[in-house]
């Protein structure tokens, strides 16, 4: 089976691609032990994220299995997650620094 985006943690609610992808393409990632699929809404770039379920205004986006941000806008599941539609959030860091 030909992977064409890497999950990085069960968690995660995006996938990054390891090829170009065009619009209507199934790109397929796996998590754990299974293989899935997510149908390409639009293009998705080299090296950026498809979105693997609907994400409303203001919805986490995990990645790592960490937060990476959240949606400014509505994006739909297999669409192109970037810059444009996510943004930063504050964390607070010293909570979850752990002393060795």
């Amino acid at each position: 089976m030909k992977i064409d985006a890497l999950m990085l943690d069960p968690k995660d609610n995006v996938v990054t691609c390891v090829r170009d992808v065009e619009a209507g393409e199934t790109v397929c990632y796996r998590k754990d032990d299974e293989f899935l699929n997510v149908d390409a809404k639009e293009s998705i770039p080299f090296g950026h994220k498809i979105a693997l379920q609907d994400l409303a205004q203001e919805e986490a986006v995990y990645k790592y299995g960490e937060l990476i941000g959240k949606t400014n806008r509505p994006v739909g599941k297999g669409c192109l997650v970037d810059h444009t539609n996510i943004y930063s959030v504050p964390r607070d860091y010293e909570s979850e620094y752990v002393q060795g």
